[in-house]
């Protein structure tokens, strides 16, 4: 009897090691799968970036910090800077605000919205007069504005491109007229297309703009001293942002060399 105790005694032992075995593996693989999760954080970024920043933004800019910084997205909302201002003064929950012009990036300021101390000046860029590059009419310069039946500009109630073209238009004696042929566009992108499509002879947009759609041709300059201001990009943290971290890295990405390069192809002018 003895011996046959023993011959069923050992198996049991052995059965119940490799069970408490094979849990404690288990547990080891459930443990290191939880750390390997945790170790790519999750960030999302909300940009608020004037309709003229859409392209080297999207093409270039936040894919390339994107692939520098796993776990982030970054999405943009583009429109009119006065449009976004109000959105920001509203409850978007924006990040960052990337202006075209510092009018509304002040609005923001004196709200304590943006704290003025982050507020970086980092762009130029030039206001031009377009045509379609169909049209036939023989396109000199500004003064030539008054063979336009319809004149595409931003709306300047709420769009800066549109607010520059009203101040250098009545500097060069040429408002009245293109505010009685002016189409208003919501956007500097929407009065881009209304030229490239023909449905306006002549219009107003930024350097950049033009650079970006083949079917327009840039007439004229509009020159420095009749806005007595150059056109600046400011950019900065919105102070709800719960993202805080995230987005001084991305700001600090905007002054970097690479980025620069970006800006610059697309026509931009670093402000330093």
């Amino acid at each position: 009897m003895k011996s046959n105790q023993k011959v069923t005694f050992i198996p049991l032992l052995l059965l119940v090691f490799l069970v408490l075995t094979a849990c404690t593996t288990n547990n080891t693989k459930t443990t290191d799968s939880s750390s390997d999760n945790s170790q790519t954080e999750e960030h999302h970024l909300l940009i608020a970036a004037a309709a003229s920043l859409e392209t080297v933004m999207e093409n270039q800019i936040i894919p390339a910090f994107v692939k520098n910084n796993p776990g982030t997205t970054i999405e943009g909302n583009y429109d009119s800077s006065g449009k976004l201002q109000s959105q920001i003064e509203k409850g978007l929950e924006a990040d960052i605000f990337f202006s075209a012009a510092t009018k509304q990036m002040d609005a923001l300021v004196s709200q304590n919205v943006v704290d003025k101390k982050n507020v970086v000046p980092i762009l130029q860029n030039q206001l031009v007069m377009i045509v379609p590059r169909s049209s036939d009419l023989d396109w000199k310069d500004f003064s030539d504005l008054k063979k336009a039946d319809m004149i595409a500009i931003g709306d300047p109630a709420s769009v800066p491109a549109g607010q520059y073209a009203e101040k250098g238009l009545k500097a060069l004696g040429y408002w009245d007229y293109v505010n009685d042929h002016a189409s208003f566009g919501t956007n500097v992108t929407e009065v881009l297309n209304w030229v490239a499509e023909g449905s306006a002879q002549a219009g107003l947009v930024y350097a950049t703009d033009a650079a970006s759609n083949d079917k327009v041709k840039v007439v004229a300059v509009l020159p420095e001293d009749a806005l007595n201001e150059p056109i600046i990009y400011p950019v900065a943290l919105v102070e709800k942002s719960k993202e805080k971290a995230t987005a001084e890295k991305f700001l600090a990405f905007l002054e970097s060399k690479e980025v620069a390069k970006y800006f610059e192809d697309s026509g931009f002018i670093m402000n330093k």
